[in-house]
């Protein structure tokens, strides 16, 4: 049997691992030029593993299974260095954070560092290239899928009998297309997380960072949109992320190098009804408009500011670990809906009644950080074309994408 997979990412490797042994020749397609510039967003950008069951995706993913998963990836590292936490493990803070209004999640985290993620995923990509039934083709793009009754035509050019798609959010172009053929394919399309990303002084959140590494909550604010965190990153780094077409904030930390700022992304998740059915098209829409106001940067504004819709000028006490090549003084106002705002704001100062120091005025707020759920898409529909990791909308974190992948190969394998 010949599969191909497009896109080679977590989920690609979770399949891979299982596919490997077998007596079947796999073809992977990746658009980037090498594996040096694979654009892996999750690993290239801190390499953070999750073991819960409340965060991750909508699989039912067993938690032996998730931590067989992450061990996979720390196996992967030469010195197997690793940091670790655990949220809300100490019952005193689940209280301070419950009597507040937030939603406490509960999960072990292992942080890899972007320091080892290069080493990672070229150990990986070593061993895989050193078997002879897995072929890598490297700056190919796959931009055009003919689904036949037997099996599935690649850019007019390759012939498989399974093609299994792994393009994580980043491969909306393909996956937009592939729909527009066959929208039957659609279960949900309703869902997309706007938010942006928080940087503040370690100080002040220095005893949260000690307890648990990242902190994971929800808290549906007065506007009754959900508010939740998201990768928090001690002592870490903000950084940008490159659409092709648009630009967003993310954040990182590596294992040794350290900065003086905690930074975190805040995500209000908006989920809009019919005839709504294009969440990466709004919220592309909204990071253009973003891109568009800061010269093809993101905008970087204080938290004072951000709250009265003033345009910053000037920054005080906080100073910024982005490039500054990255990103122009602003007002986010002129660009995010107000009502996501509004659920921002409601978030922090509620927050900082558990944390002082939370709503500094001189805080950081940078945009567009934005998280895009894929449309959740049928894999019962085609024997033999398959969707896994985020692409699918079914999974949204490295374990839950690995997991898909190896779940999905399992069932293969059966057939």
């Amino acid at each position: 049997m010949k599969i191909a997979i497009i896109g080679f990412g977590a989920a690609a490797i979770g399949f891979i691992e299982q596919m490997k042994t077998h007596d079947i020749e796999i073809h992977v397609f990746e658009k980037s030029k090498d594996i040096y510039s694979s654009s892996i967003s999750g690993i290239r950008a801190d390499g953070k593993l999750f073991v819960s069951k409340e965060m991750g995706g909508e699989l039912d993913v067993d938690v032996h299974l998730q931590k067989q998963l992450v061990d996979f990836w720390i196996s992967k590292t030469t010195n197997k260095g690793v940091e670790t936490g655990k949220s809300f493990s100490d019952p005193q803070y689940y209280k301070a954070f419950y009597s507040k209004g937030f939603l406490p999640i509960h999960s072990d985290f292992y942080h890899l560092g972007t320091d080892q993620l290069k080493e990672v995923l070229y150990n990986i990509f070593e061993e895989y290239t050193a078997a002879k039934n897995i072929h890598f083709h490297f700056n190919y793009e796959v931009k055009t899928l003919k689904i036949q009754s037997n099996t599935v035509i690649i850019n007019q050019e390759f012939e498989f009998e399974k093609v299994v798609v792994s393009v994580g959010r980043s491969g909306h172009k393909l996956i937009k297309q592939i729909i527009s053929t066959n929208p039957e394919l659609v279960v949900d399309d309703t869902k997309v997380d706007l938010g942006i990303r928080f940087e503040l002084p370690n100080h002040i959140v220095e005893d949260l960072n000690r307890e648990m590494y990242e902190f994971k909550v929800k808290f549906k604010s007065r506007t009754g949109y959900m508010v939740r965190t998201f990768c928090n990153n001690p002592s870490g780094y903000v950084v940008t992320e490159n659409y092709g077409d648009f630009k967003t904030v993310n954040g990182h930390s590596k294992l040794k190098e350290k900065s003086k700022n905690t930074n975190f992304a805040i995500l209000t998740t908006v989920q809009l009804t019919e005839p709504f059915n294009d969440p990466i098209g709004y919220g592309s829409h909204i990071a253009k408009l973003t891109n568009l106001l800061a010269g093809n940067k993101v905008i970087l504004q204080t938290y004072s500011h951000f709250v009265d819709s003033k345009r910053t000028k000037n920054l005080y006490r906080v100073q910024p670990t982005l490039n500054p090549g990255n990103y122009i003084l602003g007002d986010i106002n002129l660009a995010y809906p107000r009502r996501v705002i509004e659920s921002i704001i409601d978030f922090i100062e509620n927050l900082n009644e558990v944390v002082p120091g939370i709503s500094n005025a001189d805080n950081l707020v940078y945009a567009p950080e934005i998280k895009f759920y894929s449309n959740t898409l049928n894999n019962e529909y085609f024997s033999h074309l398959k969707f896994i990791g985020d692409c699918s909308g079914y999974t949204r974190s490295i374990i839950y994408a690995t997991a898909h992948g190896h779940l999905m190969a399992q069932e293969i394998l059966k057939q």
